[in-house]
């Protein structure tokens, strides 16, 4: 039950996610990994008859064996090295090698045989590269392999014909200790290996919304251009149009439409010179276009919500001085961006936002009268992909509210990777801090962002801006 975000739409940022990534194992591989098996088997059959002179069924052994090698060779000259193996290939791959080991281990001694700890091989590969569905089958599988081999399988013999067992408690151990290492090792490869797709997923995720703010960024920059460029023909069409309304009006006797036809070329003149202003907000490369004021870069990171039903209000600072100025990063806006979406999607009727700072830190503090973090998870925020998440009925201003928690991530890693130290309270957990003014009103959540100021402060510190040479015009 935590305030997350928005969910993020698959149209916004298409993530593979990793549920999907079983179908990227190449079969070159499997194949690889088989071979080793391979060398590693006919190894032990070697040493067991020339070292140890074990009397054993060798010729069913390296048929088991011959097997794999047949389903190797098969493999290497129908398919292409690049193939890529679906889920259900995966899972025929993973199935014939635990049946082909569990074949050869009935063959020598069942779980009698060291090497019988090898069946949790198949099941913990499973569980790095498949499906949760394919891991417990396979799981399942090795467990009931284990079971039927502690009772079913051909003795080991020495040179002498002496049967090789080991007591029966140690017997119920091999099974036992086998059992857990499958449960165990399933489970927790894939914990880790669905943190690590987690984390990857979002990760993507971020460098896409990064890379997004940066395009439209860019953008701006080539319409203002191209608006800087277009002023002086546009202006001139203006001029040129208004004196020839000026020249026809004298002139009654000329045709009327020739006066209409020039006020439409003026109307349309003006409305170009509208739209590229419009459009155009950043400039060239401009090095003042890349610093704001504090308190214009909190407006406009905020602005995509300003007309959402929820009221936005500012403070920045306390009177007593101008905002300072700061990088105007798309990093630092995006990240902004998303903790403003993710008060308003749960405020109930305002969002405050408010700046202070001082000669060492610029904070802002992002806080909303909805019902804030769960203090259970107050941990976990920022994690990517929480599931839980407040229902309409427990929290969310809108019904079907789906939040994955990657909005926050986002914004969470933008934020630090520009410097800054988020922290997440509820109410008034942090209300009253020194330099801060209370609002009983704002009981939700509340972020607060800090930055040592001279990692942002464009005028100051090791990131300042220093001004650049003015050129000519040619």
């Amino acid at each position: 039950m935590v305030q997350q975000d928005k969910a993020v739409p698959e149209t916004d940022f298409p993530v593979n996610q990793g549920q999907y990534r079983g179908n990227w194992i190449r079969l070159r591989t499997l194949i690889l990994l088989r071979w080793f098996a391979i060398t590693g088997q006919l190894s032990a059959l070697i040493v067991a008859a020339q070292v140890y002179g074990l009397q054993l069924e060798y010729a069913p052994c390296l048929f088991v064996v011959g097997l794999s090698v047949i389903a190797n060779l098969i493999a290497s000259f129908i398919f292409p090295e690049s193939k890529r193996l679906n889920e259900v290939e995966n899972l025929a791959m993973v199935l014939f090698d635990l049946l082909q080991l569990g074949a050869l281990l009935y063959l020598t001694g069942g779980l009698h045989n060291p090497f019988s700890i090898l069946i949790v091989g198949p099941a913990t590969v499973s569980a790095l590269a498949l499906s949760s569905r394919i891991t417990l089958f396979v799981g399942s599988t090795a467990i009931v392999l284990v079971t039927l081999l502690a009772e079913f399988h051909l003795p080991l013999r020495t040179a002498e014909g002496q049967v090789l067992e080991v007591a029966e408690v140690f017997l119920f151990g091999n099974w036992l200790a086998i059992v857990i290492a499958v449960l165990f090792l399933g489970i927790y490869s894939r914990w880790i290996v669905n943190e690590m797709h987690s984390m990857s997923d979002a990760l993507q995720a971020t460098q896409m919304a990064l890379a997004r703010e940066q395009r439209l960024s860019d953008l701006g920059g080539v319409v203002a251009a191209a608006a800087h460029e277009l002023g002086t023909p546009l202006a001139t069409i203006k001029l040129t149009s208004s004196e020839l309304i000026e020249d026809l009006g004298d002139h009654p006797e000329l045709d009327p439409d020739l006066v209409e036809d020039a006020r439409l070329i003026r109307d349309q003149a003006d409305r170009c010179r509208d739209i590229l202003r419009s459009m155009g907000r950043a400039g060239k490369d401009d090095l003042h276009l890349h610093q704001a004021p504090l308190s214009a870069v909190l407006e406009e990171a905020a602005e995509p919500h300003g007309q959402r039903g929820v009221a936005l209000h500012f403070q920045h600072g306390d009177g007593s001085s101008a905002p300072p100025s700061i990088l105007r990063r798309p990093e630092l806006i995006h990240g902004l961006r998303n903790l403003v979406q993710n008060a308003v999607d749960f405020a109930k009727s305002e969002v405050r936002v408010e700046s202070r700072w001082d000669d060492e830190r610029i904070s802002i503090r992002i806080m909303d009268d909805g019902r804030g973090f769960s203090p259970a998870d107050l941990g976990r925020i920022g994690d990517p992909f929480m599931h839980r998440r407040w229902s309409f009925s427990e929290g969310s201003e809108r019904p079907g509210y789906e939040g994955m928690g990657l909005g926050l991530f986002i914004a969470k890693t933008l934020l630090e990777r520009s410097g800054a130290e988020l922290i997440f309270a509820n109410g008034n957990d942090i209300e009253g801090a020194e330099g801060w003014s209370g609002h009983p009103g704002v009981t939700g959540a509340i972020v607060e962002v800090t930055w040592p100021r001279s990692t942002i402060d464009a005028r100051q510190g090791r990131n300042a801006l220093q001004p650049g040479q003015n050129l000519p015009f040619t």
